[in-house]
């Protein structure tokens, strides 16, 4: 099963913790109607522009799985509504990344995940609806150990 043309369902739900502590990651289907809009919306327009492949670090995560992680109660990772990118492959940067989604795609969340004033450590994106999309655009940073969201 596919999520995408160019996401595979195994993908979507691959997660080396979930594998290590014997975590059920398996969405219903919810979910999977949510990861495919995401996939549509944000992933494979960004896929097209990047031209080439993009990893994809988390995606779909089950309750269980982001409480273990410390991941947000309110994560959108948990409705398959949330997406993280990382440039592993080298064809355009996280920042050129970052800057193509938001200057070009709907989205209700996007992150710049860590990293310095040239490139984050990955990108969040998150898409719930063209109507409640928030157009949000974030930092997140570490400050005295704890992560703090501001708005860019």
């Amino acid at each position: 099963m596919k999520i995408s043309n160019h996401i595979s369902y195994k993908e979507s739900i691959k997660s080396n913790t979930a594998i290590r502590k014997g975590i059920d990651n398996i969405p219903g289907q919810y979910e999977l109607t949510n990861m495919q809009i995401i996939a549509e919306k944000i992933f494979e327009p960004l896929r097209n522009w990047v031209g080439g492949p993009i990893a994809i670090n988390s995606f779909y995560r089950s309750k269980e799985l982001n409480s273990i992680i410390g991941g947000s109660s309110k994560s959108q990772h948990c409705e398959g509504r949330a997406i993280d990118l990382d440039d592993t492959y080298g064809y355009k940067t996280n920042a050129e990344m970052f800057n193509y989604i938001k200057d070009n795609l709907n989205f209700d969340q996007l992150i710049w995940e860590f990293g310095n004033k040239e490139n984050p450590d990955w990108v969040h994106v998150s898409y719930v609806s063209e109507e409640q999309n928030r157009n949000r655009c974030l930092i997140a940073e570490k400050t005295n150990g704890k992560t703090q969201y501001r708005e860019i």
